[in-house]
């Protein structure tokens, strides 16, 4: 399957809405987003562990289910958070295809109308 490059956008596509430019915003969501979700797991699961430590060996027995549901729980956001992304990759890689074909159709239905001699 062949990929097609797409160039950056100028800034006349930016002000008449001809392109989007949401694929490489949505792309830098996506790592914000996967960092925010990561910093946020390892900060529960550092939390987790302090507490062990401080408890002794019952914290650590007390505190093994919640590091197990603790990393249970990063996995399913960064998943979530992939597939909401791709979602809206879709939609305006959708977008993208569908402004393709009505120039192809606008470039026949003029051929259409002045045949070349």
């Amino acid at each position: 399957m062949a990929k097609h490059k797409q160039s950056l956008p100028s800034f006349r596509d930016i002000l008449v809405l001809d392109r989007l430019i949401t694929g490489p915003i949505v792309n830098l969501l996506y790592w914000g987003g996967l960092g925010v979700i990561l910093l946020s797991g390892f900060g529960v699961i550092g939390g987790v562990i302090g507490v062990a430590i401080g408890e002794g060996p019952m914290g650590w027995l007390l505190t093994l289910p919640a590091l197990a549901f603790g990393v249970l729980i990063m996995v399913i956001l960064v998943a979530i958070w992939r597939s909401f992304c791709e979602f809206y990759l879709v939609v305006f890689r959708i977008s993208d295809d569908l402004r393709a074909i009505r120039l192809v159709e606008e470039d026949e239905a003029r051929r259409r109308v002045r045949p070349n001699p």
